[in-house]
């Protein structure tokens, strides 16, 4: 055994000089414990304005208030209104020492206003600790912030978790680059396209707030023209803010606006950009160093200072509506900010929106769309397939593609690629009556059944086995796919067309682009990828399915999802075409053939102002098990001309499933009432159920209820 290997050899005391000195100068170079926040008994108060009052991160309703906290001198300079501050909260008045209230968990808030007198009447607690002396919430996002808390019946706490990212220190450090000076005013480019798009430039530019409801034509350049909007805004010496539904769409604007004006002009917000990254865009955009921002849902909230425009673009995609409460949507929320800092809006999309023709109608906003002969010279030809044809062709009820759309595919594969859209990702399909179409179901759980290899069935919920189904409709016992999907329909199309090669887009990898060279792209809706040149051709599979959805939406999503992807083919001129196999006398198709999004949007919203139906009045759900339910909508004090529809059973969470927002736990059986009031009174509806909210959760109710305000599925 060596002279290194003695008896101390596993601790300190035997061993050698030389490693107790590195034991020493180890311990005193490592980082000494932060200590907690103090309490500061008996220390001396600020002597100018002594109160802060803050607003403590407790997302509950009953206390969506503000806390008044005393102002230790120690911290004077650095406690300023919009910092974040940690202070003790929950300590009760018997817990008082020198005058001072002491005690209660750290919890983390923000400092919004210094005062020289205190409302309270007892003692204060004094502020713990000043986390960063960076103002992160200035006046403009608390205003906007308690406007969206008081129209989404929630707490301002929560609508700032929203608002306000994570606090990163290196980012904080890291000073921000000086602002550069406003650009020229771009030229209207394509802007000339539409009937009015000069003029609203030239208002943007000279420094005008024009609102305004866009209906894009189809193809790429979009994004351009959102960039010069920006561009005109920037020009004014105002700032510009755009909210897009997904990344790929945010880099694509990025690209056009960073073509147009060049870098450091704008930030970039997406979550992509990692948390340290975006904190620091977020900070150059608060501190004044950038005045565009281009960004995905979040941004909405993005203190951009002298705000000139908030643009919105594919307002009816699900990315918008957020799934934390209090569950804001973006179009809405920058409608707020439009009220309040007086600027443009500009709505933005290839379809169109019951709510966006709405704004039309009610004379807030002014169309801006393109001539129909510039819709026609833009837009793809559209075909059709309906159920007669479908029953008039063996080669559709013996393969996956009906002759005309299968004609199409192959003649567009000549010119480049052809996009093929399926409304549901994977492979096994969910199946349906041959005769009458009603969804197969399973006899233990009532789950729907899928075909799988070899002609079993399967229960996509419990897993069992279905050997002697028979429809309970009309008694038939031939079954047909309801939805294929878009894995299984990527293997047939490959062995229709063996030569070309098949690309797909879904959930699990989303493609960007796709050379503009022949090619088979078998996509989901929202994931089509963007081809060189545009699209050959386009087939949109199963459309049906997307029409017979149980929901208020379902032929205005549909109408919106085909003309997105009609919108990525090319020109009729060119020799694009889309086949849609859907029934051709539905009112959403024939939309589609023309090319008229807007007046599908009309009709609907025509036909809901005669029910009754969101957009034309405001709505709220509630959610719970049947005694919750009941109990909150006795005990809250709704507007008189309030009607209550329901309540009516939820659908149970199936096993095994993620679980959808607003849904029921697993296992438990939820009721869902709606309640509706007539324009003008949605705000006294919001504040009815918050309050009834806020004295459920005050007397801490067990069975919890869930309230949300414009929810975007009423069935």
């Amino acid at each position: 055994m060596s002279s290194e290997n003695g008896p101390g050899d596993g601790g300190a005391e035997g061993a050698p000089p030389e490693q107790l000195a590195l034991i020493r100068e180890s311990v005193r170079k490592a980082k000494v414990p932060r200590a907690k926040p103090r309490t500061w008994r008996g220390a001396a108060l600020a002597e100018r304005l002594p109160v802060a009052r803050v607003l403590v991160d407790k997302g509950v309703l009953h206390l969506d208030r503000y806390f008044d906290y005393a102002v230790p001198a120690d911290l004077d300079a650095q406690a300023q209104p919009g910092v974040r501050v940690r202070v003790r909260f929950g300590a009760g008045r018997h817990r008082v020492r020198e005058g001072r209230r002491e005690g209660g968990g750290l919890v983390d808030g923000f400092l919004v206003e210094r005062r020289a007198e205190s409302d309270y009447s007892g003692p204060l607690a004094a502020l713990a600790q000043v986390v960063s002396p960076e103002p992160v919430l200035g006046e403009e996002l608390l205003g906007l912030a308690r406007a969206v808390a008081d129209r989404y019946a929630g707490s301002l706490a929560d609508v700032l978790q929203l608002a306000v990212p994570p606090r990163n220190a290196r980012a904080e450090q890291r000073s921000s680059p000086a602002p550069l000076p406003p650009p020229r005013a771009p030229d209207t480019g394509s802007w000339e396209r539409y009937e009015h798009g000069g003029a609203f430039l030239g208002a943007l530019a000279s420094g005008g707030a024009p609102r305004a409801v866009w209906n894009a034509l189809p193809g790429p350049l979009w994004s351009e023209e959102l960039a010069r909007a920006v561009a005109a805004t920037l020009a004014s010496g105002r700032g510009a803010l755009v909210v897009v539904p997904d990344g790929r769409a945010a880099a694509r604007v990025d690209a056009a606006l960073t073509e147009l004006l060049g870098t450091g002009r704008h930030a970039l917000l997406t979550a992509d950009a990692g948390p340290e990254k975006r904190y620091a865009q977020w900070l150059a955009v608060r501190r004044g160093s950038v005045r565009a921002v281009v960004g995905t849902r979040a941004a909405m909230f993005a203190p951009v200072r002298d705000l000139g425009l908030v643009a919105v673009w594919d307002d009816g995609d699900d990315s918008h509506s957020e799934q934390h409460a209090p569950q804001p949507h973006t179009r809405d929320v920058l409608l707020l900010r439009a009220a309040l800092d007086g600027c443009a809006f500009l709505l933005g999309s290839w379809s169109c929106t019951v709510e966006a023709a709405q704004l039309v109608e009610s004379g807030w906003a002014r169309p801006l769309a393109a001539g129909r002969e510039q819709v026609r010279r833009a837009a793809p030809l559209v075909r059709t397939v309906g159920d007669g044809d479908l029953a008039r062709d063996e080669a559709a009820r013996a393969a996956r593609l009906p002759t005309l759309a299968w004609q199409a595919a192959r003649e567009g594969l000549r010119h480049g690629p052809v996009l093929v859209q399926v409304p549901r990702r994977g492979y096994a399909p969910r199946m349906a009556c041959d005769r009458c179409r009603a969804p197969a179901r399973c006899r233990h759980c009532s789950g729907p059944l899928q075909g799988q290899d070899g002609g079993v069935l399967r229960c996509d919920w419990c897993g069992r086995e279905e050997s002697s189904w028979h429809c309970q409709e009309c008694g038939g016992f031939r079954l047909r796919a309801q939805v294929v999907g878009a894995r299984r329909t990527a293997e047939e199309l490959g062995r229709a067309f063996p030569a070309v090669p098949v690309r797909t887009s879904g959930r699990e990898h989303v493609l960007d682009t796709v050379p503009g060279t022949p090619a088979l792209v078998v996509s989901t809706p929202g994931a089509e990828p963007v081809a060189e040149g545009g699209y050959a051709a386009a087939l949109l599979l199963d459309g049906w399915a997307m029409l017979v959805r149980p929901d208020l939406r379902a032929g205005e999503d549909a109408l919106r999802r085909w003309i997105a992807a009609g919108a990525l083919v090319r020109p009729q001129a060119e020799g694009g075409t889309v086949v849609v196999v859907a029934e051709p006398t539905l009112r959403p198709v024939q939309a589609l053939v023309r090319w008229d999004p807007v007046g599908h949007a009309v009709r609907e919203l025509a036909e809901r102002a005669e029910l009754g139906f969101p957009p034309v009045s405001r709505m709220a759900a509630v959610s719970g098990t049947p005694a919750a339910v009941a109990d909150f909508l006795g005990a809250a004090e709704l507007p008189p001309d309030a009607e209550v529809l329901g309540p009516v059973p939820l659908p149970p969470a199936p096993p095994g499933r993620p679980r959808r927002s607003g849904g029921p736990p697993p296992g438990e059986h939820w009721e869902r009432a709606l309640v509706r009031v007539p324009p003008g009174s949605g705000a006294a509806l919001a504040t009815a159920l918050k309050t009834a909210q806020a004295a459920r959760t005050a007397r801490g109710s067990e069975e919890p209820v869930r309230v949300r305000i414009d929810p975007p599925d009423i069935g």
